[in-house]
């Protein structure tokens, strides 16, 4: 649980770095950023209102987590506070180096240190790095001598900067605890920022088990379960209804269960657990069989669990209930045609 509520922030910096493969340059300042205390409040809400999801990552590095360049900065800005516009330097000249796709934008980046975080009930250090890639015009007005002056400028708005990501100081020897802002939602920059800059990996806590979890039980319906079953898009509608009702019902997962609740069918359950293995294995996830359920993640993922059966371009039925209270058929003319059983109407 991250509270916010009495954060502090201590120091901003802000650095121009563009994009090296297209010979953009970058501007690194000497000084720190200044800002009135009017403006402090608008800031805090640039960098924290973005923040909503729970899922942490921690930095990681295929030979030993000392040679994850953006976590060695990190830990020496926690230890040595003093040095903090040097190390900012740093993380916009190593930013800089893995900008190296054409896709990528050039932006302001800005590095904070906060104080005074709460993190699951322990009071932390935090540092955020954002950087903000898209200008959007705003009008101002002000009055003069009987009128209305009006032109514009270029800014950033507040309710999300573009990248970004907030390291806190606990688990040091294991990479930290790091939450993850990319508002692009486009693979080659969410890779370059998340992947090649910062190095992360999930860590698997509550949070991220539901979530991938959920994640192998939707792609198995919606993407495999109709290549070896004769299944209607009710059916599978109902089966991912199951799904996330199980969840919101169980507070702790036990996998054998889940299966025999939501598929129940043996020839499904073993279908589902060829498809488990496999699309872990291809996607380098480990998830427990049993888990304390996240309600958060299953709220997030929820979010895309389709429950909407389209009939041509006239009907949409949306199903959230009874699969029994659904006949499908077909009729004499050979036009086909869904039946759908009711108590009241409301």
């Amino acid at each position: 649980m991250i509270d916010f509520s009495q954060i502090e922030l201590l120091n901003l910096i802000t650095h121009k770095v563009g994009n090296k493969l297209r010979d953009e340059n970058i501007q690194l300042t000497d000084e720190a950023t200044f800002y009135n205390n009017d403006t402090k409040e608008f800031l805090l809400r640039y960098f924290l209102l973005p923040v909503k999801s729970e899922e942490f990552f921690e930095f990681t590095h295929s030979v030993k987590l000392e040679m994850n360049d953006v976590y060695s900065i990190s830990k020496d800005m926690f230890n040595d506070s003093t040095e903090f516009i040097t190390h900012s330097k740093d993380l916009a000249k190593l930013l800089y180096e893995n900008s190296m796709h054409p896709k990528i934008k050039g932006g302001e980046l800005n590095i904070a240190f906060f104080k005074n975080v709460v993190l699951d009930d322990e009071l932390v250090d935090a540092i955020g790095i954002y950087k903000s890639e898209t200008d959007v015009p705003f009008l101002k007005m002000k009055i003069g001598k009987g009128k209305y002056n009006i032109n514009h400028e270029f800014g950033f708005e507040i309710k999300g900067v573009d990248k970004g990501c907030i390291i806190f100081n606990t688990n040091q020897g294991t990479g930290f605890k790091v939450l993850v802002i990319d508002n692009s939602n486009k693979s080659v920059e969410a890779q370059y920022w998340k992947d090649d800059f910062l190095k992360l990996k999930p860590i698997a806590n509550e949070f991220h088990q539901t979530n991938q979890f959920l994640g192998i039980a939707k792609n198995f319906v919606t993407k495999q379960l109709d290549e070896e079953f004769e299944v209607t898009k009710a059916d599978k509608i109902d089966l991912l209804n199951r799904s996330v009702e199980y969840f919101k019902t169980h507070e702790t997962f036990d996998k054998k269960e889940f299966e025999q609740e939501v598929f129940q069918d043996s020839g499904i359950i073993k279908s589902f657990r060829n498809f488990d293995n496999s699309y872990r294995l291809e996607n380098e996830i480990e998830i427990t069989d049993s888990f304390d359920i996240s309600p958060q993640a299953v709220k997030k993922q929820a979010r895309v669990f389709k429950s909407v059966l389209k009939l041509d371009k006239n009907f949409h039925i949306y199903i959230h209930g009874n699969r029994d209270m659904i006949e499908q058929g077909v009729d004499k003319d050979g036009r086909k045609y869904y039946k759908i059983y009711y108590d009241q109407e409301s």
